[in-house]
């Protein structure tokens, strides 16, 4: 698909090729960051390629200026906004909002925002400036503002009157900065997730996987690595747990979810009671500072763990530390930086375990941004007669 702001914008710098050189330029980078480790005993398996139009969250910046609004994205290492009237990558849903969305803002900008000064003196100011969260969950369209300002009387109206006119958009809510919790301004409908046959909560402007379609990719990955092992399961920076719900289908599986967000443990905790689950144990848990240590890890049968972008060093360096009777039988590792995975995959060679296979899961197409699903097994030492 075309797309006029690729020249500019910092998403789809890949772009200018078409699909077929996209692919083949994808797969070449990905090969040779994982050149740096020996290859695995089962190779590569076919790489998984989202394709436009199914990504289903989106951050857009705003800004007024000079009887002017402009919605869009930023320019490429730039603050400059990239005034966006649609984007290739988003939905259908999410495309077909921002028309609607630009109107609702250009009201909210063009009216005051009563402030109380220190002397108690009422000021008027303006809105220049915010972020907007799009989020499509599986029973509608979630929007979070963001903006450092107290939304008054007559701006709430103005969101309960456009909230109205969107049949589209179940759920809008305010922040004043992102490490603030957001205030649910009109909820029609509490946003949810279907995954794995579980209806799942989902709090306002979280992270989820970018796309449905990446979502299950991934999940398939999980289960079809993870097999024929069952038991108990540690899923480590579980998130809202994406992995933990299909997991827990096997009843024989007992599975311990830990990650550090309070949000994210919350709603994953409430989509547990709302589901009935009883083999979902949840662990608020800062794993970069303090991983699981070995005594911890002791009687796992297998370790999912899914981190940032920054990787997992610190968990790592504990299962590799692991002696081999207590090492899981399966370690699988999900992604979302190819470099700090190779750094994590040394560790878990050097401590003993085989890469067994890796898939490239290209969730955000025409960047250069790569996800993967990766396999680990322990080294059977033999023993001499």
């Amino acid at each position: 698909m075309t797309c006029p702001y690729f020249a500019n914008c910092g998403g789809c710098r890949c772009r200018e090729k078409t699909f077929e050189e996209y692919c083949q330029y994808k797969c070449d980078k990905f090969a040779q960051i994982m050149s740096a480790l020996p290859a695995p005993r089962q190779g590569f398996g076919k790489a998984v390629f989202i394709p436009d139009g199914t990504r289903r969250r989106a951050s857009l910046a705003f800004l007024y200026r000079h009887e002017r609004l402009t919605l869009g994205f930023n320019a490429a290492k730039s603050d400059k906004i990239i005034d966006v009237a649609s984007c290739a990558l988003l939905t259908d849903d999410l495309n077909a909002v921002l028309p609607e969305l630009r109107k609702l803002l250009l009201s909210l900008c063009v009216t005051p925002f009563q402030i109380k000064s220190r002397g108690r003196q009422i000021s008027a100011e303006f809105l220049k400036q915010g972020d907007v969260w799009l989020s499509q969950a599986d029973n509608g369209i979630d929007i979070v503002l963001e903006f450092d300002k107290p939304l008054g009387l007559e701006h709430r109206s103005l969101i309960f009157e456009w909230m109205q006119k969107m049949p589209s958009v179940i759920r809008l809510s305010h922040r004043r900065r992102k490490d603030l919790p957001s205030e649910p301004v009109v909820e029609k409908a509490a946003p949810s997730l279907n995954i794995a046959g579980f209806d799942i909560p989902v709090p306002a402007g979280t992270f989820m996987q970018a796309s449905k379609a990446a979502e299950t990719a991934l999940i398939n990955l999980v289960l079809d690595y993870l097999a024929p092992v069952k038991g108990r399961i540690a899923d480590l920076f579980c998130g809202m747990g994406t992995f933990s719900y299909p997991l827990s289908r096997n009843p024989e599986n007992k599975i311990l979810a830990a990650d550090s967000s309070d949000e994210l443990l919350t709603a994953f905790q409430a989509g547990i009671n709302r589901n009935m689950i009883s083999n979902i144990e949840v662990m608020n848990r800062n794993l970069f500072k303090y991983p699981l240590d070995a005594a911890e890890l002791k009687g796992f049968d297998a370790v999912v763990f899914d981190p940032p972008r920054a990787g997992a060093s610190a968990q790592v360096a504990v299962l590799a530390a692991l002696s081999p009777e207590d090492r899981p039988h399966k370690v699988i590792a999900v992604s979302c930086n190819p470099n700090t995975f190779v750094r994590d995959a040394k560790a878990l060679l050097a401590g003993g375990y085989a890469f067994e296979k890796a898939v490239l899961v290209d969730q955000f197409v025409y960047s250069d941004h790569m996800e993967l699903v990766a396999l680990f097994t322990p080294v059977v030492e033999e023993r001499e007669p």
